[in-house]
């Protein structure tokens, strides 16, 4: 056995090495280092997608450091896509990432090709842009937010994130770390499914919700498509 199937062992049990081999040449951007992105980074950092694109102009806060999982405290000050970078790296050899320090309307200037685009951000306009570049770019995205004690996630293929959602420059309540988590989880399980070839269903909406008694609640909802 070569070291890198030693090293993926348990995921090539799940679906074989042809699949575990072909993530080498998988790219994947993630738009965003905060929450999420974090949590996108580390869950998908080491499967053995070949290439990663961090993307993110922010500097680590204090403030961050109990939701956003990738950071410790003495990291702050530093960028957020260069501390996920190191970490990411550090804990899978198989694996490179670049950081981008630029928002992501700078990013999509490069014309840079990946195989999913994933939305990590925490501001509507963002990814209203995210969803306006993938339309023109025929490229598949997955979106992901999250709020107090609920959260969604999409994978848009042919709906509209526009046609949705009003998009405006709200910013969201408050937030604890394991919903961030959970819908990160959500997102990164149906990355790691399409870019294995494993079947996805695409423009489903899924919103998870706590009521006031705890219990969890899932929803989906058939997104309109062109």
């Amino acid at each position: 056995m070569s070291e890198a199937h030693e090293f993926f062992n348990r995921q090539i049990k799940l679906w074989g090495e042809e699949k575990q081999d072909s993530l080498a040449n998988k790219k994947v951007a993630i738009i965003g280092s905060g929450g999420l992105g974090c949590s996108l980074a580390i869950a998908l950092g080491a499967s053995g997608i070949g290439e990663f694109a961090f993307v993110d102009f922010d500097e680590v806060g204090v403030h961050n450091i109990h939701r956003q999982i990738g950071f410790k405290v003495g990291d702050d000050g530093k960028f957020k896509a260069d501390v996920l970078k190191e970490l990411v790296e550090s804990r899978c050899p198989y694996t490179k990432v670049t950081s981008y320090i630029e928002s992501f309307q700078d990013f999509a200037k490069r014309g840079l090709e990946f195989d999913l685009i994933i939305d990590g951000t925490d501001n509507l306009p963002t990814r209203a842009d995210i969803n306006e570049y993938c339309i023109a770019n025929n490229q598949a995205w997955i979106y992901g937010s999250v709020e107090e004690f609920h959260g969604q996630v999409c994978f848009f293929e042919k709906a509209s994130y526009e046609a949705v959602f009003q998009v405006n420059d709200r910013k969201p309540n408050g937030i604890a770390c394991p919903i961030v988590m959970h819908i990160a989880s959500l997102q990164a399980n149906l990355a790691i499914r399409h870019l294995t070839g494993l079947p996805v269903k695409k423009d489903i909406l899924y919103y998870l919700s706590f009521d006031n008694e705890g219990v969890l609640d899932t929803k989906r909802f058939n997104l309109p498509t062109s």
